[in-house]
């Protein structure tokens, strides 16, 4: 075959497998919300304050639904986008640094939610970095300033964000993990009330989101225990007081951490951890009928999987992150506090109960019996709810930290 022919039939197997792909796509995306189901679940959720609308208006919500007529990726984004860049631009006008700082907040929910879940598209690109550039105006007036920091690693860096608390000249500090759709600002909005009781943190992307250097898979936790190595570095950080939060997927990252570097943590939350079952075939094949992920969950999980183009290979790989099959749930753990809901239809409530029997390190646990992801319901138990009464309170409690470190 001369070479023309070859290119030729190059050319036409590489259409095939887009053809095959645009369809799987289509395919996943048809057992999904549909666009007025989508419209109104988003609706509902954000009158509610409900995530993932937690701080977004109502009424900007609907003004940006009305725009939103078909499920094209960069459609969603525009829309989205459109109210981020009004505020944004209000936020460089404003007189009051306040005003301004919830301006750029404001700004960073909008492209965030434009970006939501994972910025596969150029429109979801473009608002993931407007997300960024809105998140740092906010984090440049804040007391202390948020701090980028820039991890070498294997010819390339992990971005995190960290604060500390001014005054404290060797403190505490936790790491935060996202998860499947939240990146380090979610994570440094988390866990910035802890500053106030002496407790600095570096948030961090996940494995596979944000602008993690490496995808998830097994052995991508090294970029994690360098973050973790980083810590034993500074000056400014106590060794025997490093403890790690992680939620959804990051909780799964925590809780491997608790097994690895077990003797380097004084403490360990996982949020809804996925352990085994949530990785098992049956479960990725059928994530397109979730229902109480929003929407994308699929598009999601392939973003974020080193080697995943499709279900198939997606739930090779997912196989592969049991932590049950990968011999860690028998390892002595760090101390750990496990948060799940017993209705959760993304992690199984099943893995959390493996967690809590496996190995012989004692450990705690939250189970909202009436709750689904994260531990969150619909009536009491949000997502803030859960961090500021059950999450704070304890690794305030195990980091020991003062609870007023203004007093002696």
């Amino acid at each position: 075959m001369n070479f023309e022919k070859r290119c030729a039939t190059v050319k036409v197997l590489k259409l095939a497998c887009c053809v095959l792909l645009a369809f799987a796509a289509l395919a996943c995306q048809a057992q999904e919300r549909t666009l007025e189901e989508l419209k109104t679940e988003a609706q509902k959720r954000a009158d509610h304050n409900a995530y993932p609308f937690i701080g977004l208006s109502p009424d900007d919500v609907r003004e940006a639904l009305s725009h939103v007529n078909s499920l094209e990726s960069d459609e969603w984004a525009n829309s989205w986008s459109a109210i981020g860049d009004r505020y944004a631009e209000k936020g460089r006008t404003e007189k009051s640094s306040k005003a301004a700082d919830d301006d750029f907040i404001k700004a960073w929910l909008y492209y965030t939610m434009a970006r939501w879940p994972v910025p596969n598209s150029p429109g979801k690109e473009k608002a993931y970095e407007k997300a960024r550039e809105a998140y740092l105006a906010h984090g440049k007036l804040l007391t202390p300033a948020l701090e980028v920091i820039k991890i070498p690693f294997e010819g390339k860096e992990i971005k995190a964000y960290l604060q500390m608390p001014t005054g404290v000249k060797e403190g505490p500090i936790v790491v935060g993990i996202g998860g499947l759709d939240s990146r380090k600002e979610d994570m440094a909005e988390r866990l910035r009330p802890l500053l106030a009781y002496g407790i600095g943190y570096l948030a961090l992307d996940p494995p596979g989101g944000g602008e993690s250097p490496v995808k998830a898979a097994p052995g991508a936790e090294r970029m994690l225990v360098r973050a973790v190595d980083y810590l034993f570095e500074r000056t400014d950080v106590d060794k025997k007081r490093v403890a790690i939060y992680g939620s959804s997927l990051g909780g799964y990252w925590s809780t491997l951490l608790a097994a690895l570097e077990g003797n380097r943590l004084c403490a360990v939350v996982s949020q809804s951890p996925p352990i085994d079952e949530t990785f098992a075939r049956s479960r990725t094949m059928a994530l397109a009928k979730n229902r109480e992920y929003l929407f994308g969950f699929v598009q999601a999980q392939l973003f974020m999987y080193e080697g995943a183009t499709n279900l198939e290979t997606l739930a090779d790989v997912r196989e592969r992150m049991s932590l049950k099959k990968q011999g860690l749930l028998d390892k002595p753990m760090a101390p750990m506090l496990v948060i799940g809901g017993v209705l959760d239809t993304q992690v199984p409530i099943a893995d959390v109960d493996l967690l809590l029997h496996s190995g012989q390190t004692p450990k705690e646990a939250w189970i909202n019996p009436q709750g689904g992801h994260m531990g969150r319901d619909a009536k009491v138990w949000s997502d803030p709810m859960i961090f500021q009464q059950v999450t704070m309170p304890w690794i305030i409690r195990m980091v020991a930290a003062k609870s007023d470190p203004a007093k002696p």
